[in-house]
């Protein structure tokens, strides 16, 4: 449910992208996480931990599609930076939207923890071309 969840937001977010209103508006990486992808995973995750790349090239065959590796601190932070490229009109955009979701009782539920933290790393992902705005 979760994981629906998340893929949910990232779809309904990434319609900013796709029509250039968080483009036209100069959304900052932070706001448009703030202002269009929180919102609507709030009542089920800590916004403050939602993580989220956007990708643009000129075609498909360009995009990125490797899974993303996250790094921790010795805290247990997560270290990495992402990318916040929201491309121009006719750009083809990746837009994934990540959540670091505990697993309670891990050792009841082998497997279910993938990474280094015993956490499960949930994964949405849009793909789409934008609009000529």
């Amino acid at each position: 449910y979760a994981g629906q969840v998340l893929q949910s937001s990232a779809m309904n977010a990434s319609r900013q992208l796709m029509t250039g209103q968080a483009q036209q508006a100069g959304l900052s990486a932070t706001t448009y996480r703030t202002k269009d992808v929180c919102p609507l995973v709030a009542f089920m995750f800590n916004c403050n931990n939602i993580m989220v790349d956007v990708q643009s090239k000129s075609s498909y065959s360009a995009i990125d599609t490797t899974p993303i590796t996250l790094t921790y601190d010795g805290s247990g932070n997560v270290t990495n930076s992402f990318k916040y490229s929201t491309g121009n009109p006719g750009d083809i955009v990746i837009l994934r939207v990540m959540y670091n979701w505990p697993i309670v009782g891990g050792g009841l539920l082998p497997g279910l923890a993938n990474q280094s933290n015993g956490d499960h790393l949930l994964v949405a992902t849009s793909v789409f071309k934008t609009e000529p705005y």
